[in-house]
């Protein structure tokens, strides 16, 4: 059974799993928002360009990496991005994030996923967004995050991955961001940990 998490809310990934996580994938999902008014079935919705994203943090909350659309994985390979979706069409995950957690450096004790516009298209203009993590091993569906904060703002720093005494916690963040790149999002992730 799949646990929905509210902002600020947290769950053990590794007592969700029984103990045997070894690898994850973080998976982000959205829809573009449905036009209103008398014009709205006379125009299209367009398309909506969201890049997740994974920054690696040190116990220090110092960058380690980053994996986005430019650069697909982590520098040690234990990190992996699905690619750039350019339009948030489909079912499913429109990008995903997967993370090998046996092979991930001992130095990294947090992940922050984050999802930023980089072309400046605001999250008003989003709807249907979640954030998810699933076991690989399984196939389940450990945890899930669904965004309801539309506005203005061109990026959130979705939830946190960090690791403590062998177990793995997944934090649902989901704080607006001004930033429109993985890079302009760092300090404020680092914050939040």
């Amino acid at each position: 059974m799949t646990i929905s998490l509210a902002k600020k809310q947290s769950v053990s990934l590794t007592k969700e799993s029984n103990g045997g996580l070894t690898a994850i994938t973080l998976g982000v999902g959205w829809d573009v928002a449905k036009k209103k008014g008398f014009f709205a079935a006379f125009t299209s919705g367009g398309d909506i360009d969201l890049d997740a994203s994974a920054i690696l943090f040190d116990g220090n909350r110092q960058t380690i990496d980053a994996v986005w659309f430019g650069q697909l994985k982590s520098k040690d390979g234990s990190v992996r991005h699905s690619g750039d979706n350019l339009t948030g069409e489909g079912d499913g995950d429109d990008e995903s994030i997967v993370i090998d957690l046996q092979r991930l450096p001992a130095t990294v004790e947090t992940i922050v996923l984050t999802v930023n516009s980089f072309r400046g298209q605001t999250f008003d203009k989003v709807e249907n967004a979640f954030g998810r993590v699933v076991d690989n091993r399984t196939g389940r569906e450990l945890a899930r995050f669904d965004i309801s904060d539309s506005g203005p703002h061109t990026g959130i720093i979705l939830a946190s991955l960090s690791r403590a005494g062998g177990e793995w916690t997944f934090k649902a963040l989901g704080e607006r961001a001004g930033g429109r790149t993985v890079h302009e999002l760092a300090g404020p992730a680092a914050h939040l940990i």
